[in-house]
């Protein structure tokens, strides 16, 4: 055979294995787009709410913060060390374009914008990304503060900017249970500081995990969410709902859970009314997450300036009493009061299997009254509207 020959043979066979490469992969892709889609038909929302996916194939999906016009979603993610930015192009809210801001870094789970700035919190220390739109396709960092602990147990951060202009940034107990507050009084708090990371206080203390926080934009207090400890049983303690509308309050961790029980071994510290109890009360190890006060026009009127919240689910329970959680919860607020609670969007647990095939981690409102909610087991990002 002449060598052309076998040159356009070759040839001939390299673009067919080419073609067929890109077919298979063509079909795979097809394929897990049909598997995303028929999970959507497994939500159930009140009448009137569709969701579908703002982003998908977003591994690990954690903590979410956008520019002011919605065109650029951050998300972040804890286990997969990275941050990313997606990008709606041409307004049909899907993200068709991604810019990795992050790679790399310890556990970045925590991110917020301001002021055209992208602020990103490590374990122990938190960045910012000045400019960040200007400079998505080589960004640069500076850490403004560096003094937190380095530990990973509860050591991941949400972090968010305050009415008062000031970050807010919690730091996680560094165990299941346990009295740190004299070895570091940082432990179970949640911290603020200045923009550049000057005048780092406490804010609130006994908070053993928040993972969530948010303001009501009539009053400007503070409502955070905290998970309460494991190994007591299925059913106790409470996970929590608080109100905190001024520094210097006290909720009870390591001594008081769900405000009125009492730790086995550091309860007898303190009388429980030196604390402050829950507003309201999750389910147990229900683990609460994000949460948003709805500002938008698009939801029905009763959402208004109330909260909804992300329940990532539990998984310090016993196969007998089945996992919990795994859903969206409207709370109702008058008077800085809870007065109503419920479900408002669920399905990602399966109960036949006892499993959950999706998590709910954040929620963040657009601009046009929608919301978007990041799961970090389905690896995508939703979003949740409501046609009239």
């Amino acid at each position: 055979m002449k060598r052309s020959t076998l040159i356009r043979l070759f040839y001939s066979l390299f673009i067919l294995c080419l073609v067929s490469f890109w077919s298979c992969d063509s079909k795979a892709q097809s394929k897990q787009n049909n598997e995303y889609e028929a999970l959507l038909e497994r939500i159930n929302l009140p009448e009137g709410f569709e969701i579908s996916y703002y982003a998908t194939n977003v591994i690990d999906a954690r903590s979410l913060a956008r520019t002011e016009g919605g065109k650029t979603v951050f998300v972040s993610n804890r286990r997969r060390k990275n941050v990313y930015a997606l990008t709606d192009t041409n307004g049909d809210m899907v993200a068709d374009k991604v810019d990795t801001i992050l790679t790399g870094w310890n556990s970045p789970n925590g991110i917020a914008y301001r002021n055209g700035n992208l602020y990103v919190a490590e374990i122990n220390r938190i960045h910012r990304f000045p400019s960040i739109m200007e400079n998505l396709s080589d960004p640069k960092s500076e850490v403004i503060y560096d003094q937190y602990p380095t530990d990973g147990h509860h050591g991941w951060k949400f972090i968010a900017f305050g009415p008062d202009g000031k970050l807010y940034v919690p730091v996680g107990a560094p165990c299941n249970v346990c009295d740190k507050e004299e070895e570091n009084p940082v432990y179970a708090t949640i911290t603020r500081m200045n923009p550049d990371g000057s005048n780092m206080e406490i804010y609130a203390k006994g908070v053993r995990n928040s993972v969530g926080f948010a303001w009501n934009p009539k009053t400007n207090n503070m409502w955070f969410t905290d998970n309460g400890r494991d190994l007591m049983g299925d059913d106790i303690p409470a996970c929590e709902l608080n109100f905190a509308p001024e520094a210097g309050m006290h909720f009870g961790f390591p001594y008081w859970h769900q405000g009125d029980i009492a730790d086995p071994e550091f309860g007898a510290k303190y009388p429980r009314n030196k604390f402050t109890e829950p507003a309201y009360k999750f389910e147990p190890h229900s683990a609460p997450l994000g949460l948003r006060f709805y500002e938008g026009n698009m939801f029905p009127a009763k959402y208004k300036n109330n909260i909804l919240v992300a329940q990532h689910g539990s998984w310090n329970r016993s196969p007998d009493a089945g996992h919990i959680g795994y859903q969206l919860r409207f709370v109702q607020i008058e008077n800085d009061k809870v007065v109503k609670s419920e479900i408002f969007a669920d399905g990602w647990l399966d109960t036949e299997n006892n499993k959950g095939w999706g998590k709910p981690v954040d929620i963040m409102e657009m601009p046009d009254g929608s919301i978007l909610v990041s799961d970090d087991v389905n690896h995508c990002i939703y979003r949740i509207s409501y046609k009239k």
